[in-house]
C-alpha cells in the first residue's frame, strides 16, 4: 500500500468526529513521510501532464531510455541530449524515463560504468553500418548536466543511489575536465583532450558553464572546484562580451610576455549562433537573488539589441556586435526566461507567440515538417520555464510544480 492510499484509509477508519478525525490523519500523514522510501513507489503521484515533453519523447526518445537526433546521418545519440532528458524528466516528475535515460548513457557512453571513464559525447551509426560510440571524448556540459540530474533526483525522488552516482561522475570530472588556468584559476575545459593549444592556449565554450548547475554542484560538492569554476565564469563573461553578444567559443592565452587574458577562439572566431544561445537562456533562468544574475545579463543585454522585427539574429559578432540571419523557432523559445529577466515584456510576447505557434505540433505531423530536434530541447528548455514548470533556487536547487501535490518533495 502507497503512503497516499495508507493515510487515506487511517483517516476515514474509526469515529468521524472532526478534532479526533483531523488528528489521525496528520498522525498518518506524518508517518507515510516517515517510511523508508524503498517502501513506496520514487512517484507516488504521476508524471506531470507537459505536453511538449510527451511529444518530445514520442518523436525523438526511444523506449530503452535512448534519445535520438533524426536530422544527422548518423541518427546519432549525444551526452549532451541525454543528460537534458533527464533534466527534462525531473521537471515532468518522470523517474521511469529519468532512469532509462540514465542507465542507457552508462551503458553505451560510459561503456557501463560512470566512475571509471566519462561517457562519450557521440554515439551513432558508424560507416560500416555498425553502431558504437563515434567519438569518446567526453563533453564537460553534459557531464555537469548529469552529475547536476542525478543529484536533484537523489533529493527529489529520495534516491541515494543516484547522490552516490553524482558524486563519483564529480570526482572523474574534476579529474579529467578541470585544468588550473594560470593567472586565472580552475576552469572546465570542454572535454579531457583537444583543447589545450600550443601558446599555451585554452579553448573554452561560454554555453558549458550554466550558473545554476554550478550552485548547485558547489553545495552538493563542497569540496569540489565549481564554486571557483562560478567565479571564473564571470570574470570571462565580463571581458568577451565588449558589445553585449557573446561568441560561440572563446580562449584564454598566456603570450610569451607572460601577460594572460581572455582572446578570440583561434579555430571559430568570435561568431555567437547555435552554440551561444543557450548562454542567454541559462542568464535568464538564474535566480534573481543570485549575486552573479545582474552583472550577467548586463553582460548579454547586446541581445535583446539584435531582435529585428520578431526575430532573434541566427548569429552575431561578439566583436562588432553586428547580427544576421532570422534564429530559428528554438532561439525564441530560448530568449523568453532572458527577455523576462530583462524587462523586455513587449519582446517577451512576441516570441511566445512564436514560440506557441510551433509547439507542440501536431501528433499526425510528419518529422521532417516538424521543428528539429535542436528546436525542441530549446522548446522544452524555455517553454517549460516560461510555464512555471520549474525554477532554479539561489543555491541551483530546483523548485517544481508538481511538488506541490508530491507527498514525497524534499523539504527544504
Amino acid at each position: 500500500m502507497d503512503k497516499v492510499a495508507f493515510s487515506l484509509k487511517l483517516s476515514r477508519t474509526g469515529t468521524q468526529r472532526g478534532p479526533v478525525r483531523a488528528r489521525l490523519t496528520r498522525w498518518a500523514a506524518a508517518l507515510c513521510l516517515a517510511l523508508p522510501s524503498a517502501s513506496f513507489s520514487a512517484a507516488p503521484c504521476p508524471p506531470a501532464d507537459w505536453p511538449l515533453w510527451q511529444d518530445f519523447q514520442r518523436r525523438f526518445m526511444q523506449a530503452d531510455g535512448r534519445v535520438v537526433d533524426p536530422s544527422v546521418p548518423q541518427q546519432h545519440s549525444t551526452s549532451e541530449g541525454q543528460s537534458y532528458a533527464m533534466f527534462f524528466a525531473l521537471v515532468a516528475n518522470d523517474p521511469a524515463a529519468f532512469e532509462r535515460a540514465w542507465r542507457w548513457s552508462v551503458n553505451n557512453l560510459a561503456q557501463g560504468d560512470a566512475a571509471a571513464r566519462l561517457p562519450a559525447w557521440q554515439w551513432g551509426r558508424r560507416d560500416d553500418g555498425t553502431w558504437g560510440i563515434l567519438d569518446a571524448n567526453a563533453a564537460s556540459d553534459a557531464d555537469l548536466w548529469f552529475a547536476y540530474a542525478l543529484a536533484e533526483a537523489a533529493r527529489l525522488w529520495r534516491r541515494p543511489d543516484y547522490g552516490r552516482e553524482a558524486r563519483a561522475l564529480l570526482a572523474r570530472i574534476a579529474a579529467d575536465e578541470v585544468k588550473e588556468l594560470p593567472g586565472l584559476g580552475k576552469m572546465l575545459l570542454p572535454g579531457p583532450s583537444g583543447f589545450e593549444l600550443d601558446g599555451p592556449t585554452w579553448r573554452l565554450n561560454p554555453r558549458y558553464l550554466p550558473l545554476p548547475v554550478l550552485r548547485r554542484l558547489a553545495q552538493f560538492d563542497p569540496g569540489g572546484p565549481w564554486r571557483e569554476i562560478a567565479a571564473n565564469t564571470m570574470k570571462m563573461m565580463a571581458a568577451v562580451t565588449p558589445q553585449g553578444v557573446v561568441a560561440d567559443w572563446v580562449a584564454y592565452r598566456t603570450a610569451p610576455d607572460a601577460t594572460q587574458g581572455f582572446v578570440a577562439d583561434p579555430e571559430k572566431g568570435v561568431v555567437g549562433s547555435y552554440d551561444a544561445i543557450r548562454v542567454y537562456l541559462w542568464a535568464g533562468m538564474t535566480a534573481r537573488s543570485d549575486t552573479a544574475a545582474k552583472p550577467m545579463l548586463q553582460a548579454l543585454a547586446g541581445m535583446e539589441k539584435a531582435i529585428v522585427d520578431g526575430l532573434p539574429p541566427e548569429s552575431v559578432n561578439a566583436a562588432t556586435g553586428a547580427a544576421s540571419g532570422s534564429g530559428p523557432v528554438g532561439f525564441s523559445a530560448a530568449l523568453l526566461p532572458y527577455l523576462a529577466a530583462r524587462g523586455a515584456k513587449d519582446e517577451l510576447d512576441r516570441q511566445r507567440a512564436r514560440v506557441r505557434g510551433h509547439f507542440p505540433a501536431a501528433p499526425d505531423m510528419p518529422t521532417e515538417r516538424a521543428p528539429r530536434y535542436y528546436d525542441y530541447v530549446l522548446g522544452l528548455f524555455g517553454m517549460g520555464w516560461d510555464e512555471q514548470r520549474y525554477r532554479f533556487l539561489t543555491a541551483g536547487t530546483l523548485k517544481l510544480s508538481w511538488e506541490k501535490v508530491c507527498l514525497h518533495a524534499a523539504k527544504r
